[in-house]
């Protein structure tokens, strides 16, 4: 008679099977830790731009290529120059990218387009629009201030992510 494998155990410790493949349950996991939602505690655009800041100097200090996705050439121009001066020690290499056919050739681009999955480890979203493919990217993160209008945003963005089979972490600062 054949030896038959023993039924699959799932482990929390692992996120793995007792035969060592990976559950469905733990991909899903695993994908879920890298979408977060930053909830200010302040209420201005600045404080969005100030943190978005600091995530893209830490991912990109990590090696990772960081995408800015921004609703208009004015708010690109703010975090522009942002990305220059918020810290006399960080030099984060970046472009102002308009056209979804340029590629970016810095580590960071702020896009006014939605981005390639393919081309950014981590995507930030300042935007009104959640890319439609938001669930292909490897690392995603969404910030709000604490404005009645950007939490609806948030809020219709959460949704969306949900619908894609996502919960996302959420960081509420309030």
């Amino acid at each position: 008679m054949p030896a038959t494998k023993p039924p699959a155990v799932h482990t929390t410790e692992t996120g793995s099977s007792a035969a060592g493949a990976p559950t469905p349950e733990a991909g899903q996991e695993a994908k879920n830790q890298r979408y977060w939602f930053h909830i200010l505690r302040q209420d201005t655009p600045a404080a969005r731009n100030l943190h978005a800041a600091k995530l893209v100097n830490k991912a990109w200090q990590q090696g990772d290529r960081v995408g800015i996705v921004c609703d208009s050439l004015e708010h690109a121009q703010e975090l522009d120059d942002l990305l220059w001066n918020f810290s006399p020690d960080a030099f984060i290499p970046h472009s102002v990218i308009s056209e979804a056919n340029t590629p970016c050739k810095d580590p960071v681009g702020i896009l006014l387009h939605p981005p390639a999955a393919e081309d950014w480890d981590t995507v930030i979203i300042l935007c009104n629009e959640l890319p439609a493919h938001a669930d292909q990217f490897k690392r995603l993160a969404l910030i709000a201030q604490n404005d009645p209008v950007v939490l609806d945003q948030a809020r219709a963005h959460f949704k969306q992510l949900r619908a894609l089979g996502i919960e996302a972490r959420v960081h509420d600062q309030r």
